[in-house]
């Protein structure tokens, strides 16, 4: 823990750590919480996981979108209309549920609440880019954030299976809605960290034409559609079981065991390049999931989740900082939002797809769908590695 405890000797740090671990708690809540909402008032879990997926999508759209705003006009100035957006349409997502509204109405309150999530974490990446110069700091300060999120997603899910089950199944969101303005308004006004905007840039196009954040995308929109799909299919799996809230727990297993590989993947100095842990990383998880397609019974499946969870952490922290290596300073929130954005994606293909496998063919046999994605995954990293090979620090880093 020494590693990390060095980081918030950092100007500014704290500051930003803290509102930014508050106003993204939410990112590990409103996917369960619009599921166990819109199944509770449909009684569909395959409309539920649409709804869900239709949010992760519109999140996914808009992630670029909002990191090359930030880019030109500074992160304050773009977060605080956004999120005042985001909690209204998840207010009237509540609303609209509360009212038995038509199910359309509700895949159009979850769209615009997708499109105005506010990108934290990419946000602050950025911010540890800015402040740091030395890469062995950097590569500590991606572990820490990624250990953050993992943390996250440990509390987030099981937190709101319980609140939604137990107290009432609108409570999860509504705490959402306050962490996410309350954290993200507190970020907003920590503007000494931020990186400066650039209003005229030389680089016009975006960084996703870079063919290493192309394949880097690409890539993670794989492991996108592995978490939404287990997001999904783990609701069914524990309800089929009769023992619904128990989701959140199931969820959890499969985040701690990211965040205990990514707290030990941060606190080690590698002699491997980044290519390499990347592509190792992936086949790691690949496998890792194999186990989830053969289990049947709940006691069980934690203790595969944790164990399948354990490469993210690692391939996660690693991608990032491929990113931060590939893309100029001045583009570098756009960069960051693109692996975001890919997540995103794959989230919302495999939130539709695991909902609609879980209800036809069972959650058990809809965890397929999850391990052919990691496959997939880890395949194309394989093959377009190359492209990998020697990051270009861009010329700008220097002066950020």
């Amino acid at each position: 823990m020494r590693t990390y405890r060095g980081l918030f000797r950092t100007p500014g740090a704290k500051g930003f750590v803290i509102s930014g671990f508050v106003g993204r708690i939410p990112m590990s809540m409103l996917g369960i919480g619009i599921t166990l909402l819109v199944s509770a008032v449909t009684g569909s879990i395959a409309t539920a996981g649409a709804v869900a997926a239709v949010f992760a999508l519109a999140t996914a759209v808009g992630a670029p979108v909002m990191g090359r705003l930030s880019d030109r006009f500074g992160q304050a100035r773009i977060v605080v209309p956004a999120v005042l957006g985001h909690a209204g349409a998840l207010v009237a997502l509540m609303l609209l549920a509360q009212a038995e509204a038509p199910v359309w109405t509700l895949f159009a309150a979850a769209a615009l609440a997708g499109a105005t999530a506010v990108q934290l974490g990419s946000m602050v990446r950025a911010r540890w880019s800015h402040l740091l110069a030395d890469p062995a700091k950097l590569h500590t300060a991606f572990s820490f954030e990624s250990v953050a999120d993992e943390v996250i997603f440990v509390t987030g899910p099981a937190f709101t299976a319980l609140v939604a089950t137990s107290l009432n199944v609108y409570a999860g969101l509504i705490v959402a809605v306050v962490l996410a303005v309350s954290g993200t308004l507190a970020f907003s006004l920590l503007k000494s960290s931020q990186p400066p905007a650039v209003r005229h840039r030389e680089h016009r196009g975006s960084p996703i034409a870079i063919p290493g954040v192309a394949l880097l995308s690409v890539v993670l929109l794989g492991m996108g559609a592995v978490f939404g799909t287990v997001d999904i299919v783990t609701v069914a799996f524990a309800q089929e079981h009769g023992h619904k809230g128990v989701a959140g727990l199931l969820l959890a297993s499969f985040s701690a065991g990211s965040m205990v590989s990514g707290l030990w993947y941060g606190s080690r100095a590698w002699k491997l390049t980044l290519r390499s842990r990347f592509v190792r990383g992936l086949g790691v998880f690949a496998v890792g999931l194999t186990p989830i397609v053969l289990i049947g019974e709940l006691a069980p499946m934690a203790v595969a989740l944790f164990f399948a969870g354990l490469a993210i952490s690692p391939t996660l922290i690693t991608g990032f900082s491929l990113i931060e290596r590939l893309v100029p300073a001045p583009q570098l929130n756009e960069g960051m939002s693109w692996l975001s954005t890919s997540i995103g994606f794959g989230v919302a293909i495999g939130a539709w797809a695991g909902g609609h496998l879980a209800e036809t063919f069972g959650a058990s046999n809809a965890y397929g769908f999850a391990f052919g994605c990691a496959l997939l995954a880890a395949l194309v990293g394989l093959l377009g590695s190359g492209w990998l090979r020697t990051p270009v620090v861009s010329e700008y880093r220097s002066h950020s």
